[in-house]
């Protein structure tokens, strides 16, 4: 057994192992234990008893998630499992350590899931500027066809399953899962109307599973080792391990597998070092991009979904943005404004046209044009932007560092107006 189930045979210097290295690390025995006998209904109970997570951002119970394909004889007897492994979520970087470091692990994943829902295809949305973990699963899903573990009857089973890797564009919108299910069809990736939700009508119109590659990737372990190991893996109130990276002027920024209900002081100041010399952590996002921004004052808190959420942001992905006392945060929100403007699918009013505007605002802060109107219109987007006003979480998710920085910061935005530049450069 392993405190580390996620990253146990990560070695970046040695590079990801062949499938006699994975087998040999007790790689693939998820799907010997469904040989001796699980049947999906096993699996998913096993699956929901862990309480498993998705990682992906949302953090619904992945088992749930599952539960709502349809089964039994009456079902669609063709299903989809689909893994999301585009992470266009600003400073997020988990989803590429495990597959460059370990692809055996989420294909291995991938058996576990297909295997409960009944899918026999399942496809591989990968970002398409990952070639190095496009390379490594090339290679891993070659390999796990050759001996035995994809294809026709698994190991006696009388499951089929076959893997295709498909190379992705590119886009944010992606990671809402009926705009990868579009893309994947090859339309353009617009999120899709629910309900039907994908897990009864997903890709080409048949049940389907979305997952992101974390999520898949604790599969094996739970199957290997165990509920009780799995939960006994966490020290708060959500079971197992997560991926957790920091990035910004901290003295040693990079990714670390550790329980949840890790405080986030000891990920901050233990794993990534603190901040760098001469510099002070004025505030951070705790879980990408799209979070709310956290103070110096919630570093005791545990790195839990609800304990994060009752503080007024969110987990996410757990990856760690910094801001220091030494750069501007409303840059720092600006840049945040130009992306997801950038990135918006233009399906829906508020989206296409409020967050274009939202930057348009920024770059006029930083040109020293701006004015109290144009803060007043920054106030009003939170709202224009908000949950319950667009067709998905795009631009509500944009609205997180836009409303809890102009909360946090405003004196940095006042400054910005009176003094007519930022004074972070001068």
């Amino acid at each position: 057994m392993t405190d580390r189930p996620l990253t146990r045979n990560i070695d970046l210097n040695r590079g990801p192992l062949d499938i006699a290295g994975y087998e040999a690390a007790d790689g693939y025995q998820s799907m010997h234990a469904i040989a001796k006998g699980l049947s999906p209904d096993d699996v998913l109970n096993i699956v929901k008893t862990s309480g498993l997570k998705g990682r992906g951002g949302a953090g619904f119970p992945t088992g749930l998630k599952w539960s709502f394909v349809p089964r039994g004889d009456g079902s669609p007897k063709q299903k989809y499992l689909v893994v999301n492994a585009d992470e266009m979520e600003p400073g997020t970087f988990k989803d590429r350590l495990l597959m460059e470091g370990d692809p055996h692990l989420l294909i291995d994943g991938m058996l576990v899931a297909a295997y409960t829902i009944q899918a026999n295809m399942a496809y591989i949305f990968l970002r398409g500027e990952y070639i190095d973990a496009e390379n490594a699963l090339k290679k891993a899903v070659k390999e796990a066809y050759e001996r035995g573990y994809l294809g026709k009857n698994i190991l006696g089973t009388g499951f089929d399953l076959d893997i295709v890797l498909h190379t992705s564009a590119g886009r944010y919108i992606c990671g809402e899962e009926t705009a990868l299910l579009n893309a994947l069809e090859g339309r353009r990736a617009n999120p899709r109307a629910k309900p039907p939700f994908p897990q009864v009508s997903g890709l080409w119109g048949k049940p389907t599973i979305v997952n992101n590659v974390e999520t898949l990737c604790n599969l094996p372990g739970i199957l290997a080792y165990g509920v009780d190991w799995y939960q006994g893996l966490s020290r708060g109130v959500d079971h197992g391990t997560k991926m957790f990276g920091v990035s910004g002027k901290v003295k040693n920024p990079g990714c670390w597998e550790l329980p949840l209900g890790t405080p986030v002081r000891e990920l901050l100041e233990g794993h990534a070092g603190g901040m760098r010399d001469g510099l002070e952590l004025r505030a951070f996002l705790p879980g990408g991009g799209s979070t709310d921004f956290m103070l110096p004052q919630h570093l005791d808190l545990n790195l839990d979904y609800d304990e994060i959420g009752k503080a007024g942001s969110r987990l996410a992905t757990g990856t760690m943005i910094v801001l220091d006392d030494q750069t501007c945060p409303v840059g720092m929100v600006g840049n945040l404004m130009t992306f997801f403007a950038h990135e918006s699918c233009g399906f829906c009013t508020p989206c296409r046209d409020g967050l274009p505007w939202v930057d348009e605002i920024f770059r006029g802060f930083e040109a020293g044009t701006g004015n109290q109107k144009d803060l007043q219109i920054l106030h009003d987007h939170i709202e224009y932007l908000g949950p319950g006003r667009t067709f998905c979480a795009l631009a509500p998710g944009a609205t997180a560092p836009l409303g809890s920085g102009l909360k946090y910061f405003a004196e940095d935005f006042e400054k910005h107006i009176t003094e007519q530049r930022c004074s972070y450069k001068h």
